[in-house]
C-alpha cells in the first residue's frame, strides 16, 4: 500500500500557518491533519470552521479532519460543507457509529473511525467494511507533544492482520508521538497513513516533510 504523510497543523506556527502549509505541500505531504477539539470529549479546544474553510481555499492537500467532539453527528454536514475530504470521528463519542458513517458517506466524503488507546480493536469489527480508514490513537487525545504509547503499536498490527484476513483494503492511520526514531516500527506494524505534528513543524517543515516522505516511500510494500 502507498504510505501517506498527514502533517498535523496542531503543532504549526499559527502566526505563519499559510506558509507552513505551503511548506509541507512542497515537501511532498499527501494529507493535512486538522484536529477539531471541543473541550468536552477532550480537555483542549482547537480549530473551528473558519480555519477549515480557509485551508480549503488555499491548499490542494486532502483535508484529513479528526473530530474529537461529542455527538459528532451534529457537525458532519457543516464539516463537509467547509471543506473536509475525509472525516474521522471517535467511536467512543458517537451514540450510533453506523448512522455517522452513513451520514458521512451520503455527503460524498471519505469515512474514518478513530479509537483511543484504551478501546480494543474488537470494538471496530462491525464497521471495518464500511470505512475507508481507521485512526489508532497512540497517545491520549487532546494534547500535542506526547510520547507514543508502545502498546498501541501492537493494536496496529492486530488491525492490519484482521483487515488482511477479511480481504479489506483499509488505510490505517496512526496519530500521537510519531517521530523519526519510531517511524519504521509503526510502518512495519501495518500503518500506512502517518500523522506527525511536532516532528514536522518543530523544525523546517519542508525539510522535515521531505525526510519523512522519503523514509515512508522506501518502506512501501
Amino acid at each position: 500500500m502507498k504510505n501517506l504523510l498527514s502533517p498535523s497543523i496542531l503543532a504549526a506556527d499559527f502566526w505563519n500557518l499559510g506558509e507552513q502549509v505551503r511548506a509541507v505541500e512542497r515537501g511532498g505531504a499527501s494529507y493535512l491533519h486538522v484536529d477539531v477539539m471541543d473541550g468536552v470529549f477532550v480537555p483542549s479546544i482547537s480549530f473551528g470552521m473558519p480555519i477549515l474553510e480557509a485551508l480549503k481555499r488555499k491548499t490542494t492537500l486532502l483535508l484529513d479532519v479528526h473530530l474529537m467532539i461529542v455527538e459528532p453527528e451534529r457537525y458532519i454536514e457543516t464539516v463537509a460543507s467547509k471543506g473536509a475530504d475525509l472525516i474521522n470521528f471517535h467511536l467512543e463519542a458517537a451514540a450510533s457509529p453506523m448512522e455517522v458513517i452513513q451520514k458521512i458517506r451520503s455527503l460524498g466524503k471519505k469515512v474514518g473511525i478513530t479509537i483511543k488507546p484504551a478501546t480494543p480493536i474488537e470494538a471496530l469489527e462491525p464497521y471495518l467494511e464500511l470505512v475507508d480508514m481507521v485512526l489508532i490513537m497512540t497517545v491520549e487525545p487532546g494534547f500535542g507533544g506526547q510520547a507514543l504509547m508502545p502498546d498501541c503499536v501492537e493494536k496496529v498490527r492486530q488491525l492490519r492482520k484482521l483487515a488482511t484476513e477479511r480481504g479489506i483494503l483499509l488505510d490505517i492511520e496512526v496519530d500521537g508521538g510519531v517521530k523519526e526514531s519510531n517511524l519504521e516500527m509503526i510502518l512495519e506494524a501495518g500503518a500506512n497513513v502517518i500523522v506527525a505534528g511536532s516532528a514536522i513543524f518543530g523544525g523546517n517543515p519542508e525539510e522535515r516533510t521531505k525526510l519523512f516522505v522519503e523514509k515512508m516511500t522506501a518502506m512501501e510494500s
